[in-house]
């Protein structure tokens, strides 16, 4: 009995510092945590982002309430680093895809997946069209209230050659082929939400004059974000225009359900052959991307001389001879 109860004081006795000792711990990692410090409270992905970035967690202003910190505090850190804490590593900004680039990504990779797609190539002389621009350009102002540009000469062009090549209006529905007899028209638009594609309805019943006015209408829209789910369905063929930006040639992707899809391209002058003489011209590179289970090699290479022809007579357009 003496010995027990001269032990027991003694474990009492040992035992109170250990206490004290762990409860001084406890608010050391209570601490911590609050401070961000704790890189076990980290996820992985923010944990991650942190070391490859060569950073110290504590440093990072946290904005949940509990002090934990997102990836986007760390992303915000690192679009404003202070100067002491500026690495020479590469920086990543990671955005998360929109809406509507996603449905652009999504129906391109499905066009590429679905159709048998290829694409035959031509030039076109612009003098001729350019020249009636040139010299139409006050009086097609003072009557429609727009300018004459190029995209008019285009869909004329394209849809005469549609009548006569209705393969490439058509398009594939399961099992059947779908021959249309209405030609709407889209027009590839870029805005800074990405490119989308408003459609000039019955653009063979237009004149000059509406196609321009309906083109800067739709283009005004698009980069309002004001476009209707009826301005950007029903398409039966599509034109873009990545001349606008400065492309000298490309393969455009068929915009599904349809079969074909015209590329301009940006005009430069170039030395030509004409007459056995060699001339300066301002020349155009044309591509016809379409839909190989559809229309055939024969329909394809008519249809886009079709166009050349067209454009290098503009007469032909405006009065129909």
């Amino acid at each position: 009995k003496a010995t027990n109860g001269s032990t027991t004081p003694n474990k009492t006795t040992s035992e109170k510092p250990v206490k004290e000792e762990v409860k001084e711990e406890e608010k050391q990692d209570v601490t911590s945590s609050a401070n961000n410090q704790d890189t076990n409270k980290l996820s992985p992905a923010v944990k991650k982002l942190i070391e490859e970035n060569d950073l110290s967690a504590d440093k990072i202003a946290p904005s949940r309430p509990d002090g934990r910190l997102t990836k986007g505090d760390v992303f915000n850190f690192l679009n404003n680093p202070s100067p002491a804490t500026t690495t020479s590593k590469e920086r990543e900004e990671v955005v998360k895809m929109s809406k509507i680039r996603k449905t652009i990504a999504t129906r391109l990779k499905e066009s590429q997946n679905t159709a048998a797609i290829l694409t035959t190539f031509n030039e076109v002389d612009m003098s001729e069209i350019m020249n009636v621009r040139e010299s139409k350009k006050e009086d097609f102002m003072e009557r429609y209230g727009v300018k004459l540009g190029f995209m008019s000469f285009f869909v004329k062009a394209v849809v005469t050659s549609l009548q006569e090549f209705p393969a490439v209006n058509a398009e594939i529905r399961e099992e059947n082929i779908i021959y249309k007899n209405h030609f709407d028209i889209g027009i590839a638009v870029g805005t800074e939400k990405g490119l989308v594609v408003p459609v000039l309805k019955d653009a063979d019943t237009m004149t000059f004059g509406d196609i321009e006015q309906r083109i800067v209408e739709l283009s005004t829209k698009a980069k309002e974000g004001s476009l209707t789910m009826d301005d950007l369905t029903g398409g039966t063929f599509t034109i873009s225009n990545g001349g606008v930006y400065g492309s000298m040639l490309s393969t455009p992707i068929i915009n599904r359900p349809q079969s074909g899809i015209l590329g301009m391209h940006n005009i430069q002058k170039r030395a030509v052959v004409l007459d056995d003489e060699i001339v300066i011209r301002p020349m155009m590179y044309l591509a016809f991307s379409y839909d190989h289970r559809i229309i055939d090699g024969k329909e394809s290479v008519g249809f886009l001389v079709s166009i050349k022809n067209l454009l290098e007579n503009p007469s032909k357009l405006i009065l129909g001879v």
